[in-house]
């Protein structure tokens, strides 16, 4: 009976080392933020499939003469075909890719940088004589 109390003792520091493991790796910053991208990529696709289905689609119906991209479709024997479908898919596609790109631009400008403010020009001007006459100085006038 002690060796099977010795063998579940075993296994459950096991099964504490795993779960600690997962907790540190679950905690990660990287691990929490790809967790909020998912959701957020994934109202945003909602977003953009609304846009899409609501106002876009029939704007190109009013421009096509009323065709409905979701309903052309051809039969190969009893197969159907919904080609459109498809291109209603690409143009989802397209427009989430350039919403996204639109949106990392606009991120990606906010963090630039802003170059240091230039130094006062008397400052500017006491740095340069300090560094020549640290230039004029033999080792022994250091001392």
């Amino acid at each position: 009976m002690n060796d099977v109390a010795q063998k579940a003792g075993v296994a459950t520091d096991k099964a504490k080392s795993f779960l600690s493991e997962f907790k540190q790796f679950a905690m990660k910053g990287n691990v929490i933020d790809l967790a909020i991208a998912v959701v957020i990529g994934g109202a945003f696709g909602k977003i953009v499939n609304s846009l899409v289905a609501n106002v876009i689609s029939p704007i190109l119906g009013v421009v096509t003469s009323g065709v409905n991209l979701a309903d052309l479709h051809f039969f190969i024997g009893k197969a159907k075909i919904e080609y459109g479908l498809f291109i209603q898919s690409i143009i989802d596609f397209v427009i989430i890719a350039f919403c996204i790109f639109v949106a990392i631009k606009v991120i990606m400008k906010k963090e630039e940088p802003k170059p240091a403010p230039a130094k006062p020009a008397d400052v500017a001007l006491l740095e340069e004589i300090r560094d020549l006459l640290k230039g004029q100085q033999t080792p022994n006038q250091n001392q």
